[in-house]
């Protein structure tokens, strides 16, 4: 990666940051809605799903824009986090939001798959033996769930690191605070000589999430033969 400046790196490290602090951070809630998804019946459930499906349609473009409106100054969600003193827009933690928000789905579906695996008749053997809701579901639920967890994680995280339209939006394209791999190809593939180090970029990247996926692919054979 001869090609590579002090600032390429800088974005480098903070796609790694921001697509591992995203997936982190919609863990608890990817495994909450898959929950509801697949456990709960209620009215309005349609409606739900086809909202937790709504970033994997619309453009990332409409998706920051949205989250410019609710997270800026004159925002309603914005104003609380001002009068808290907590600033997002323009910062590596609205780059977070935006790919969290963008990769959410991917997670929710991996996981609520798994949990559709899950034998019903080991939950109501759970139920019966005098585990609650809340023990059948962290006993049974929660590590028959694994893999789907491991495999919505491996997929938000890749789809972290290419997120462009979204964060471009929200946190802006500022070298070495909100620029990420996306933002700065963006930038060498716009200026004069930059074809080099965008390619060296563009390869960096697909090497990365190859062996994201090289590794959730080795993990999950394993788990089988565990099994």
């Amino acid at each position: 990666m001869l090609f590579l400046t002090a600032q390429d790196w800088s974005a480098i490290g903070l796609s790694l940051k921001v697509a591992l602090t995203a997936t982190l951070l919609a863990l608890p809630f990817g495994f909450a809605a898959a929950y509801v998804m697949t456990y709960r019946f209620f009215r309005g459930k349609v409606m739900l799903e086809t909202l937790l499906n709504l970033p994997l349609t619309l453009p990332p473009v409409v998706i920051g824009y949205l989250l410019l409106l609710l997270l800026g100054r004159q925002g309603w969600l914005g104003k609380l986090l001002w009068g808290w003193d907590i600033r997002l827009i323009f910062t590596w933690k609205a780059a977070v939001v935006a790919t969290a928000v963008v990769g959410f789905p991917l997670l929710v579906r991996a996981i609520r798959l798994a949990m559709e695996a899950v034998d019903p008749n080991l939950i109501q053997a759970a139920r019966t033996l005098g585990a609650g809701r809340l023990d059948a579901m962290v006993t049974v639920i929660l590590p028959l769930s694994f893999k789907g967890i491991a495999a919505g994680s491996a997929l938000m995280f890749a789809r972290g690191l290419g997120e462009f339209g979204a964060t471009v939006i929200v946190a802006g394209n500022i070298p070495g605070a909100t620029q990420t791999i996306p933002l700065a190809i963006y930038d060498h593939a716009g200026a004069p000589g930059g074809e080099a180090p965008a390619l060296a970029l563009c390869l960096l990247s697909v090497l990365l999430t190859l062996a994201v996926l090289m590794i959730h692919g080795w993990l999950e054979k394993k788990w089988e033969r565990r099994d």
